[in-house]
């Protein structure tokens, strides 16, 4: 890695990222056979956001490759243009993030369960119900099918 992403990467981002590696634009468009202006052109689209350095050298970090591979394989293996680029990068990100949704509620789901039964709420609920002879939810029409005709 050239000596100034380094020197970026330490004085930015080493508190947040640790031990991450970041890769200027030249290293990656060689890395990957793509031209830097397409890279470029990938950022002004609102698909790739590389982090900055203070002299606004574009780092791209591993996130940032991975983002590029997929957007590559639907460019070039799936003949997807950029305006569906970008619906499927979006659509990826509400997938992603309704995920996250559900587990955290099957998380609290569970909690509520566990807490329920530590309470004993299966002995309260038989010790709350009143049983009621059974009887029908719904009437026949009959009467209102003979009138119809």
């Amino acid at each position: 890695m050239p000596r100034r992403a380094a020197r970026a990467e330490d004085s930015r981002d080493r508190a947040a990222a640790g031990s991450a590696r970041y890769y200027m634009i030249s290293v990656v468009a060689k890395s990957y056979g793509i031209h830097p202006q397409t890279l470029r052109l990938y950022e002004r689209e609102g698909l790739l956001k590389p982090s900055r350095t203070e002299g606004n050298t574009r780092l791209y970090s591993e996130d940032d490759l991975r983002q590029l591979e997929v957007i590559l394989n639907l460019t070039r293996e799936l003949g997807v243009n950029l305006a569906g680029v970008e619906i499927v990068l979006n659509m990826r990100r509400k997938m992603e993030q309704m995920q996250q949704e559900v587990s955290e509620f099957v998380d609290w789901v569970r909690e509520e369960l566990a807490r329920a039964a530590q309470e004993g709420w299966q002995e309260r609920l038989q010790e709350a119900l009143v049983r009621l002879p059974p009887s029908p939810l719904a009437r026949p029409a009959e009467k209102e099918t003979e009138q119809a005709r």
